[in-house]
């Protein structure tokens, strides 16, 4: 099992940056604004298959659910640009296992949305195996009528191993 203290930056930003994914959007919300429960479905959906672009390493699918200006801020305070973090979700040294979300939690102010939960990862970085398990917010805003993600922090849960480094 990989640790903190053996595992390379790449990967914990990496974890950090599916956990951001777990919860995370794409989709269009134009004209008139849904009711909250089903917008937060539609965000829940939109996060599902962003999880699910992370985990087949699709490129063009998690940079088309970001922000150009977005920002993750990782389990060891280390901030990660938009492009750092695709480039570590796809790199070829990093597999991720698919995943779920637990106790997933959609709060809408107006243009902007968190979404919380709690996710358990499994993978293998360098051929290593890792687990990890951390509370995530993702902070996702409307703009030009398509929700994007701008920001994602993670912390790990006490008890459980540390997201690799």
């Amino acid at each position: 099992m990989i640790t903190t203290h053996t595992m390379p930056l790449p990967l914990t930003r990496f974890i950090s940056s599916a956990a951001a994914c777990v919860a995370l959007l794409s989709g269009c919300m134009a004209g008139p604004h849904p009711r909250p429960d089903t917008l937060a479905a539609e965000l829940t959906a939109q996060a599902d298959r962003w999880d699910k672009a992370i985990v087949r390493k699709d490129r063009a699918a998690i940079e088309a659910n970001m922000a150009d200006d977005f920002r993750q801020i990782d389990g060891s305070g280390n901030v990660e640009t938009k492009a750092s973090f695709v480039d570590d979700l796809v790199s070829a040294e990093l597999q991720i296992d698919p995943y779920a979300v637990e106790e997933l939690d959609v709060r809408v102010y107006g243009d902007v949305a968190l979404l919380s939960g709690r996710t358990r990862m499994t993978g293998r970085y360098q051929g290593k195996a890792f687990s990890s398990h951390y509370r995530y917010i993702d902070i996702y805003v409307r703009r030009d009528g398509a929700w994007k993600i701008v920001s994602v922090q993670i912390s790990r849960i006490p008890g459980s191993p540390p997201a690799p480094s």
